[in-house]
């Protein structure tokens, strides 16, 4: 499902208009953001946990060469599933 599709099926689902849905989606998206800018967690009860997690320096090997290179370290998105949303998956 792509972004359009989403926006789509959010308008049929909350039966609002797709200019809205769009809104919605792009103040959700916004505020997720920010939130996880600002090293905070988005908890939503029975979807999930969005949060960042510092990924540490590590070494990897360049497929290219087959040469060992240095990965540095950064911050990367987490999704933790919610039990609700884990068990309509299983």
């Amino acid at each position: 499902m792509n972004k359009s599709e989403l926006i789509n099926a959010m308008a049929e689902n909350a039966d609002m208009s797709k200019t809205d849905a769009k809104k919605a989606l792009e103040a959700f998206i916004t505020s997720v953001e920010g939130a996880l800018v600002n090293g905070d967690k988005v908890s939503l009860i029975g979807f999930g946990t969005f949060a960042t997690v510092e990924k540490g320096e590590r070494t990897g090997i360049n497929p290219a060469t087959k040469q060992q290179i240095t990965i540095p370290a950064k911050r990367v998105v987490k999704f933790k599933p919610g039990v609700d949303l884990a068990d309509k998956i299983k």
